[in-house]
């Protein structure tokens, strides 16, 4: 079962994805009113007992879809995570010993369905498909052969770029990666119960109906496992906590001339097992 944050009539539920619709659980966890609460208290089990054989609240068209973690203490992204991404960069080096890692905050991203926002600032806004990844149980200095246990759950994101502002400073890419709107999570969550969702899945990222990213997550240079040992060494994980795992190559800063997002393009994020992330474009 699927479960998402989507908003109707001025209000903000999280319920199951179902055929046709949406069954609203907000109302049976008052304890839980987002679902941080829900994946801090374990809760994604109770939430699917809940919605078993329930009618549809909100029918499909009638509500839209936010990101599915509305408020998480940290977003954390990992760069050049693929072998054919890490070659686009003229350096000439193998694959670094240690991840790249910048933060986005959660205003930087809308939900599925929604459009990326261009600024008038910039017109090279990119697009970038990946695979992200919710801490459920939270620790410091999780061993990797312990790292999946901390999953809760997996989605998607389009980790939308403005590429001229990630080179505005010598070692600086959050600039580039913040602005309001300028990427996506979702659409909805997929419970983790086993490595198979995640130790060899494709990534696919298309842009009007033409492929542009494809690759494996069994490619990545630092392994799902391996981040989350990485990055609880420094910080310590929380439930509700976000991790963007990297995205393969094939942006739209890469091709020559460069193809940006303009108004009206369409950006489907596709990973097996999990679904579609779609999001349109329009100007600020």
């Amino acid at each position: 079962m699927r479960f998402a944050t989507y908003s109707f009539g001025g209000d903000t539920f999280y319920g199951a994805v179902t055929e046709g619709g949406m069954v609203a659980l907000t109302p049976d966890f008052p304890d839980w009113p987002t679902l941080r609460e829900v994946i801090e208290a374990d809760g994604l089990h109770a939430l699917a007992l809940a919605a078993k054989d329930r009618p549809v609240t909100h029918p499909d068209g009638s509500f839209r879809y936010e990101i599915p973690i509305p408020a998480p203490e940290k977003i954390i992204c990992v760069g050049v995570n693929f072998p054919d991404r890490n070659a686009e960069y003229k350096d000439g080096q193998e694959a670094p010993p240690n991840m790249s890692l910048f933060i986005r905050f959660p205003r930087s991203f809308t939900g599925a369905g929604q459009p990326l926002i261009r600024p008038p600032e910039t017109p090279q806004l990119d697009y970038e498909g990946e695979i992200a990844v919710v801490i459920g149980k939270g620790g410091r200095r999780i061993a990797q052969d312990k790292a999946y246990d901390h999953i809760a759950a997996i989605s998607l994101c389009n980790e939308g770029t403005l590429r001229d502002w990630v080179r505005h400073a010598k070692f600086n890419v959050t600039q580039g990666k913040n602005w309001d709107k300028s990427g996506a999570i979702g659409p909805w969550l997929v419970p983790f119960t086993a490595p198979a969702q995640l130790d060899d899945i494709r990534l696919t990222t298309r842009v009007n109906g033409e492929p542009r990213q494809d690759d494996r997550t069994s490619r990545m240079l630092f392994p799902i496992r391996r981040q989350i040992a990485y990055i609880s060494t420094f910080t310590t994980l929380v439930p509700g906590d976000i991790i963007i795992t990297g995205t393969p190559t094939g942006a739209g800063a890469r091709f020559d001339p460069p193809r940006f997002l303009k108004p009206g393009d369409v950006i489907e994020v596709e990973a097996e097992g999990i679904g579609t992330l779609v999001n349109t474009v329009e100007d600020e």
